[in-house]
C-alpha cells in the first residue's frame, strides 16, 4: 500500500498523533501572524463585552491549521467545542440537533463546509443571523412551520475551496481569513516545538532539512518528523541530524522540493504521456488513478505555488521548472515555455 506525506483521509492514529501536538493557545500557535493578532483582538473585544466572537470562516490549503484555530477560539473564549462535517449533515434534522445541544457562546465547528447540502443550509442562515430555527413539522397539507430560539453560538467553518460557498452563507461570516503557506523558519520552529512534545533528539540542521521539504505545511512537518523519528531510532542512533534526515527523507522517497510520489507522478504524466500538452483535470486524475477533487484541492496548489504546474483555459501544464526539476529539457514548441 503506498504511503502518502499529504493526505486528505487521515487515520485514528494521524488524528491522535496531531491532537497531541496541537497548540491551545494563541500564544503557543506558529506562523500565520496577522490572522492570529486579528483574532487576539476580535476575541479580546468579545469577552470584555461579555458577548459570543462573531462567526469565523477559515479557508486555505488542507494542513494548514484551520482545525487547531478553531479549538484555540474555543480555549481562547472559555467555551465548549462541538466538531462535524459539511458531508455528515445529511438532513436539517442533524444540523437542528447539534443547535439545539448547544450551551450559550458554544463553538460549532463544520469542517468542509463548502461540501453543506443546499437543504442544511436554508436552515443555517435564520440559525447564523437570529439564532432561531426553523423546523417543519408534518408533511403535505398539515405540515406547519415551527420557529425555536437556539443559544447564542459562534459557527467556525473550515473550506478548501471558497468559490464553491454560496454567497449568502459566506456574507453571515463576521470574520473571514485564508491560512497560508508557511515559511520554512516557521516550520522549522513547528518542528523543534513538535519534537521537544515527543521527546525526539534534533538539532537546527535536522529540523531544517524536514522543515523545507514540507510543503508549507505543518500536518506535513509533523508526518515526516514521525518517519525520521522512526528511521532514526532503527537505522542510526536516534538522533536527527541533518544527515539522518537527508537519508531518512530520501529513504521515504520525498525528494529536495517536498515532492512525493503523487506529485511526480502527476508532473511526469504531463510531460511524458501527454507530451506537455494541456490536460483537463479529470483526465489527468484518470491517468493517475486518484480522485479530481484531491488532485485539485491538496496536491495542485503547492505545485501551483512552486511554479510547475499551470491551469490554462485547455487544461494543465507542467511548467518549465518542472522540467528542469527533473532534468528533462522540453520540446521547442511546448505551450509551457510561454
Amino acid at each position: 500500500m503506498e504511503e502518502r506525506i499529504l493526505s486528505t483521509n487521515l487515520t485514528p492514529e494521524d488524528i491522535e498523533y496531531d491532537k497531541n501536538l496541537r497548540p491551545k493557545r494563541l500564544v503557543e500557535f506558529i506562523g500565520q501572524g496577522k490572522i492570529k493578532e486579528h483574532l487576539g483582538v476580535y476575541i479580546s473585544a468579545a469577552k470584555n463585552r461579555k458577548e459570543t466572537l462573531d462567526h469565523v470562516l477559515l479557508s486555505g490549503p488542507p494542513g494548514l491549521g484551520k482545525t487547531t484555530l478553531a479549538g484555540i477560539i474555543a480555549n481562547e473564549m472559555d467555551v465548549s467545542i462541538k466538531v462535524t462535517s459539511g458531508p455528515a449533515l445529511e438532513r436539517a434534522g442533524d444540523l437542528a440537533a447539534i443547535l439545539t445541544n448547544l450551551e450559550v457562546g458554544d463553538v460549532l465547528f463544520i469542517d468542509e463546509i463548502h461540501r453543506l447540502n443546499r437543504n442544511v443550509e436554508e436552515v443555517l442562515y435564520p440559525a447564523m443571523e437570529d439564532f432561531e430555527l426553523d423546523i417543519i413539522i408534518g408533511k403535505g397539507p398539515s405540515a406547519r412551520s415551527l420557529r425555536l430560539e437556539v443559544p447564542r453560538f459562534t459557527l467556525v467553518g473550515a473550506t478548501t475551496r471558497t468559490g464553491l460557498i454560496t454567497s449568502p452563507l459566506r456574507d453571515r461570516f463576521g470574520v473571514v481569513a485564508r491560512l497560508d503557506y508557511y515559511t520554512v523558519e516557521e516550520l522549522e520552529e513547528i518542528t523543534k516545538r513538535s519534537g521537544s512534545i515527543l521527546g525526539v533528539k534534533i538539532d537546527s540542521e535536522g529540523a531544517h532539512e524536514i522543515a523545507r521539504r514540507s510543503r508549507g505545511t505543518p500536518r506535513v512537518v509533523n508526518r515526516l518528523l514521525k518517519r525520521v523519528r522512526d528511521y532514526a531510532e532503527v537505522k542510526c542512533d536516534g538522533i536527527i541530524n541533518k544527515d539522518v534526515a537527508m537519508e531518512a527523507l530520501s529513504f521515504f522517497e520525498v525528494d529536495n522540493k517536498g515532492l512525493d510520489k503523487l506529485d511526480q507522478r502527476i508532473l511526469m504524466t504531463l510531460i511524458d504521456k501527454f507530451d506537455g500538452k494541456p490536460v483537463g483535470l479529470n483526465t489527468l486524475a484518470t491517468a493517475i488513478g486518484e480522485e479530481s477533487d484531491t488532485v485539485e484541492d491538496v496536491y495542485e496548489p503547492y505545485l501551483l505555488q512552486l511554479g510547475f504546474l499551470m491551469r490554462t483555459p485547455r487544461g494543465r501544464i507542467a511548467t518549465g521548472k518542472a522540467y528542469e526539476h527533473f532534468g528533462i529539457k522540453p520540446k521547442e514548441d511546448n505551450p509551457a515555455l510561454f
